[in-house]
């Protein structure tokens, strides 16, 4: 059933009139699911099919308190109820249900409107907050590895687990406040119901507008937003795109000013904290 996520709206006589392979849902039903004293085959198979679905529409919630707070309340469970009738869950687990989100509200503008600058940067970092939370982790690079290394053939891979963002406002300041507690989430919530010209910026007098570089992974078992500069962005975003280590430096010299003994404290840090993946 992962496949096939029904709206709970959806009446009992709607799903009856649904075939498969030319039978009716209620035969197909009660091929696999006995009845008994209460309920037909079909009416157990309802309730799963409910319970299910809320156990989606919990998942996205608990998923994306950032961009709940921005919409409100009302509007994130409509996005929710489109979104998930389009993309329904197709994997064994859900911590997947947003992978898809971004692309969805790209194409799909009118579900976060007037904050859909915001929320759409929102959706950003929650979905690499989920994958830094439990992607994968590679063997990590032993800076010793690198001695003697042509820097013109070297190439330095990021581990899964690291996203890199340049958002339009001060997301993370304000997502932090958020998952510690800090009242934030019924605040911008009641905003919503303010007029359409005043709403988002009562929500945005909790972050703003203003162009961050972010890198969002994992240490230690515990998720972190490190903010960067536009050179650290841009050189990290040339190791992701397969540049070697010549070229990526070439490109860093081009766009901005950076140090060589900056540029080795950088490279300090990060080996230090595990983004790179060991050389093969």
């Amino acid at each position: 059933m992962a496949g096939t996520v029904m709206n709970p709206l959806t009446s009992a006589g709607n799903m009856r009139r649904q075939w498969r392979d030319g039978r009716p849902m209620k035969k197909v039903a009660a091929s696999f699911i006995k009845p008994n004293d209460r309920l037909t085959s079909f009416e157990r198979l309802e309730i799963y099919n409910r319970q299910y679905w809320y156990r989606l529409k919990d998942c996205f919630f608990e998923d994306y308190p950032g961009l709940r707070a921005i919409l409100g309340e009302k509007r994130f469970e409509r996005l929710a109820l489109v979104y998930l009738t389009e993309y329904p869950s197709e994997s064994f687990t859900l911590r997947n249900l947003g992978r898809r989100l971004v692309e969805f509200l790209e194409a799909h503008p009118r579900w976060i409107k007037p904050t859909q600058k915001p929320a759409l940067d929102m959706a950003r970092l929650e979905w690499a907050h989920i994958e830094a939370f439990d992607n994968e982790a590679r063997p990590k690079l032993e800076t010793d590895s690198l001695l003697g290394a042509d820097p013109a053939e070297m190439r330095l891979e990021l581990q899964p687990h690291v996203t890199l963002l340049q958002l339009g406002y001060e997301l993370d300041s304000f997502l932090i406040k958020l998952k510690h507690g800090d009242g934030l989430r019924s605040e911008a919530s009641n905003a919503m119901k303010a007029r359409r010209a005043g709403r988002e910026n009562q929500v945005r007098r909790h972050f703003k507008q203003k162009t961050i570089f972010l890198a969002v992974h994992r240490h230690n078992d515990t998720v972190y937003y490190k903010r960067l500069q536009p050179g650290q962005f841009r050189l990290l975003s040339a190791f992701r795109t397969g540049a070697t280590v010549a070229e990526s430096c070439e490109l860093l010299a081009q766009s901005a000013k950076a140090d060589l003994a900056d540029i080795r404290n950088w490279f300090e840090t990060w080996a230090a904290l595990g983004w790179f993946c060991a050389v093969e």
